[in-house]
């Protein structure tokens, strides 16, 4: 086995990644702390091509170079938005997007038995890294989905979550088999 080199990948360029479809997916980043979580959101979620990330509160927007040390150019390639109130922005999408917090909550519905609908757009909400999703977009969510963790921990670094989400979603409605 042999690992491959860049130019073997054969990855879009940042001119036909704005131009190819887009999984019908889009990242809620509410009060994060931290760039470098934003910058890896922002790489997770070119890799997985997905529509959109909306920046809430007080999560840092591009440019910046903290954010840019994890996303690798990856704000140049996926459309973000800044939307100072969560509230108002979830209100906003509501009538287009399924609403999931990601949160450890009553009633929640744990990641293995999260089945998404095909045809169907699903906005995640993620959180800040000590307080979770506020519990006001938790109540505003249609859904809340739980990863099962098993360690001493009571969760995951967000970046992580962002990962562990975005690819079971894709798992789960197959999309390799689209023409994406």
């Amino acid at each position: 086995m042999r690992k491959l080199k860049n130019e073997e990948l054969d990855r879009l360029s940042p001119e036909a990644f704005k131009e190819a479809p887009k999984i019908p997916v889009c990242l809620i980043l509410d009060d994060l702390r931290s760039m470098q979580n934003v910058g890896s959101a922002f790489r997770t979620a070119d890799a997985f091509r997905i529509e959109k990330i909306y920046l809430c509160g007080i999560t840092a927007s591009p440019p910046h170079r903290e954010i840019q040390k994890t996303a690798l150019g990856a704000t140049e390639t996926v459309d973000w938005e800044y939307a100072e109130d969560i509230l108002t922005l979830l209100a906003r999408l509501k009538s287009e997007w399924a609403i999931a917090s990601v949160e450890q909550a009553e009633g929640s519905t744990s990641l293995r038995d999260f089945q998404p609908e095909a045809g169907k757009k699903y906005a995640f909400i993620f959180g800040n890294e000590v307080f979770g999703v506020k519990q006001e977009a938790v109540a505003a969510s249609d859904l809340v989905i739980e990863i099962p963790q098993y360690g001493t921990k009571h969760s995951l670094n967000v970046s992580v979550s962002v990962g562990v989400v975005l690819w079971d979603f894709l798992g789960k409605l197959s999309f390799e088999n689209w023409s994406i």
